[in-house]
C-alpha cells in the first residue's frame, strides 16, 4: 500500500530528470525523464518502512533515513537527489514541498516554538550544539586563509572559494565606510577571519564577540599569529550582557549571527545594536534570509544542524530595526552566491570523507552531507538568499550616493 502511494508521489513531483527506486522488495519504479540540466539519480531502499516515514515528513523522514542507511544512492549523491526534487518545485512558480501529515506538523510547530525564544542561556547551548564540534572539521571544509563559515562573494564564477571570501569581506568593510582608528564591534566573530581583516586592511580597532568557546581560543590565537592581536580583542559574551556595559562603537559588523537570533529577539537584538552605536554610527549586517514573507526552520535543520536557528524574512527583520530608529540605508540581496559557496564545501567535505569519519563516524557524514545538500538546493531553487543590510544611527553619517563603497571595495579586494 506505502510503495503504491509513494510512487504516486514521486510522479507528482519529479517530471524533469530522472529519479531511480528499488524498494525493500526488489521492485523497481522510475519516476520522470533525462532532461539536460537535471541529475540522474538511482536509489535502493533497505527496509519496507522507508516510504511510511519518507511520506510522513519528506525532509525529515528521507533525512534520517539516509542517516541511518536506510536509503542507499546508488547513481549520483545525495547532492544530486535534493537537488533533482527540489528543482521540480522551484520557488519562483510557487513550487513546494508536499507538508508533514497533521500530527507531524502540529510537533513541529511546538518544537519551533520552544527552540525560538533563544534566551542567553540556551542560546550558548545552541552555538555549541553547531560550532564547538570540533575545529578539525571545520578546518577541513572552510578556506584556509580566513576560515568563512559563511556565505562568500562571487563577483567572478572561477574564482577560488578563498578568493571568493577575500572579496566578501572586502564587499562587507566597504559598506562600513571605515577610517583608520576606529572602534568596530563584530557580533559572531567565529574565528576571527573578519576581525582580523578589519584590522589588517581598514587599521581600526575590533572587538569580537562569540559563544563558542572553541571560536574563541582559536580567534585569539589567530590574531597574535597575524601580529595584530594590539588592534584585536575577542569575547565570549552575549550581546546582550555587552549591550548593558554601556561600551559604544562607531561600526558595528554582523556575519551570519542573525539567524540564532530567534524570531522572539529580533527587537531585544536590534535595541543592543542600536544602544552599542555611536550617534553617528554604521552597521553592516550580513544574513540568510527568505526572499517570501516569515516561515518557519524545517524539522531537520532545527533538530540536526541549528537548534534555535530561524531564516528571517526581509520584511521582519526591517519591521524589527525600525523600532529601535535604524535606518535601513542600503539593501544588497545575494540571490545564488551561498549556493556556490555551499558547493565547494560539500566538496571538501566528500574530498575528506574518510578523515570526516574517522572524526566522528559514517552516520555524521551523512548528515552532515545532507546538510549541505540541502542548503545548496534551498539556494538554488528554493526561498532562501542572502542579504546585506547596511544601517545608519543618522541620515547625515554616509555619503549621499553609493560611490563610496565601489572605490573602497576595489581597494580593499586589491589589498
Amino acid at each position: 500500500m506505502f510503495q503504491h502511494i509513494f510512487e504516486k508521489l514521486l510522479n507528482s513531483i519529479v517530471k524533469r530528470g530522472k529519479l531511480d527506486v528499488t524498494f525493500f522488495d526488489g521492485r523497481h519504479v522510475t519516476a520522470g525523464a533525462p532532461e539536460p540540466g537535471f541529475p540522474e539519480v538511482a536509489i535502493r531502499m533497505t527496509d519496507a518502512k522507508v516510504p511510511r516515514d519518507i511520506m510522513g515528513d519528506i525532509r525529515l523522514g528521507t533525512a534520517e533515513a539516509y542517516m541511518a542507511g536506510r536509503i542507499v544512492i546508488e547513481r549520483g549523491g545525495i547532492m544530486e537527489l535534493v537537488q533533482l526534487i527540489r528543482a521540480n518545485r522551484p520557488w519562483e512558480r510557487a513550487g513546494s514541498l508536499p507538508k508533514p501529515g497533521a500530527v507531524k506538523r502540529v510537533k513541529n510547530a511546538l518544537s519551533h516554538s520552544v527552540n525560538s525564544f533563544n534566551r542567553a542561556s540556551r542560546s550558548k547551548q545552541n552555538v555549541a550544539h553547531h560550532y564547538d564540534i570540533g575545529d578539525d572539521l571545520y578546518r577541513l571544509m572552510l578556506d584556509h586563509e580566513h576560515m568563512q563559515y559563511s556565505c562568500a562573494y562571487w563577483p567572478q564564477a572561477d574564482m577560488s572559494l578563498g578568493e571568493a571570501q577575500h572579496a566578501k569581506l572586502a564587499h562587507i568593510a566597504a559598506k562600513l565606510a571605515l577610517s583608520p582608528g576606529q572602534k568596530v564591534l563584530d557580533i559572531g566573530c567565529g574565528w576571527g577571519g573578519m576581525a582580523i581583516f578589519l584590522a589588517r586592511h581598514a587599521r581600526v580597532v575590533v572587538h569580537g564577540i562569540t559563544l563558542s568557546e572553541d571560536q574563541l581560543a582559536i580567534a585569539r590565537k589567530r590574531a597574535q599569529e597575524a601580529g595584530i592581536a594590539d588592534r584585536v580583542t575577542f569575547e565570549l559574551v552575549d550581546y546582550r550582557d555587552l549591550a548593558k556595559r554601556g561600551d559604544r562603537f562607531e561600526r558595528i559588523v554582523s556575519v551570519g549571527m542573525f539567524e540564532h537570533v530567534g524570531q522572539p529577539q529580533f527587537n531585544t537584538f536590534f535595541n543592543a545594536c542600536a544602544n552599542l552605536l555611536t550617534d553617528d554610527g554604521v552597521m553592516l549586517m550580513h544574513t540568510i534570509g527568505r526572499m517570501g514573507g516569515p516561515g518557519k526552520t524545517d524539522a531537520f535543520t532545527s533538530k540536526y544542524i541549528f537548534p534555535g536557528g530561524y531564516i528571517p524574512a526581509l520584511s521582519e527583520t526591517l519591521a524589527a530595526s525600525e523600532k529601535s530608529r535604524l535606518i535601513a540605508t542600503d539593501v544588497e540581496t545575494l540571490r545564488l552566491h551561498y549556493a556556490y559557496t555551499l558547493r565547494e564545501w560539500y566538496l571538501r567535505c566528500l574530498e575528506h570523507r574518510d578523515d570526516i569519519i574517522a572524526m566522528f563516524d559514517e552516520g555524521f557524514f551523512r548528515m552532515w552531507t545532507m546538510y549541505l545538500a540541502g542548503a545548496t538546493a534551498a539556494f538554488e531553487s528554493g526561498g532562501m538568499c542572502n542579504y546585506q543590510i547596511q544601517f545608519a544611527r543618522s541620515r547625515h553619517t554616509l555619503p549621499l550616493t553609493r560611490d563610496y563603497i565601489t572605490k573602497a571595495e576595489t581597494a580593499l579586494t586589491a589589498s
